[in-house]
C-alpha cells in the first residue's frame, strides 16, 4: 500500500493509504483528528473547511495523494498554535459572540473566516460584508448574524 506524508497541526505523519482516499478520511478515521466534520463529501457545505499552507480548503474533496510531503494542513486543532496561545483571535470572538447553536458546522466557519481575514490582508483590501459574502460556508442552524460579527471582532485581534 502506498504511504502519505504530509505535515498536520505542525507534525509531519505518514500513513499507509490508497492514493485516491480523501484527506478527510485520512485526517479522522486514520489520524484520529476529528475537528474537520464530515457534511457532505462534494465540497459544497465546507464544515471539513481546514488550511493548506494557509490558505482555506475542503480535505473532503482532495485526494490524499495530491498533498505533497512539504504541505503545511492546519485543522481547527491546531489554529491555537499557529498565534501561540490557548485560543485563536477568531475562537475567542467565537466565545464572545456566542456563535455557535448546534455547533457542527463551527470548525469550518472558524477556518474559512481566518482564512478570509488573512486574505484580505495579503490583498490591501478591507473586510467588509462583501468579503464576508464570498465565505460560502453553511450553517444549518442559521446564526449568519453573529457569525458575521465574530468574524469582525476576531479580525480585529487577528
Amino acid at each position: 500500500m502506498p504511504t502519505q506524508t504530509f505535515n498536520l497541526n505542525g507534525e509531519q505523519v505518514t500513513v499507509e493509504v490508497e492514493d485516491d482516499v480523501r484527506l478527510l478520511w485520512v485526517i479522522r478515521d486514520i489520524l484520529g483528528v476529528t475537528g474537520p466534520k464530515y457534511g457532505c463529501g462534494i465540497n459544497v457545505c465546507k464544515a471539513c473547511t481546514s488550511h493548506i499552507n494557509g490558505k482555506a480548503f475542503n480535505p473532503c474533496s482532495v485526494p490524499v495523494s495530491d498533498i505533497s510531503a512539504d504541505d503545511e494542513i492546519t485543522t481547527i486543532e491546531g489554529l491555537a498554535d499557529t498565534v501561540d496561545s490557548d485560543l485563536h483571535p477568531m475562537q475567542e470572538a467565537w466565545i464572545d459572540k456566542d456563535v455557535a447553536q448546534c455547533g457542527y458546522c463551527q470548525p469550518g466557519q472558524i477556518m474559512a473566516a481566518v482564512a478570509k481575514v488573512r486574505q484580505c490582508a495579503e490583498e490591501g483590501r478591507k473586510l467588509d460584508d462583501a468579503a464576508i459574502e464570498e465565505i460560502r460556508n453553511i450553517c444549518r442552524c442559521g446564526t449568519y448574524n453573529r457569525i458575521r460579527e465574530a468574524i469582525y471582532a476576531g479580525a480585529e485581534n487577528m
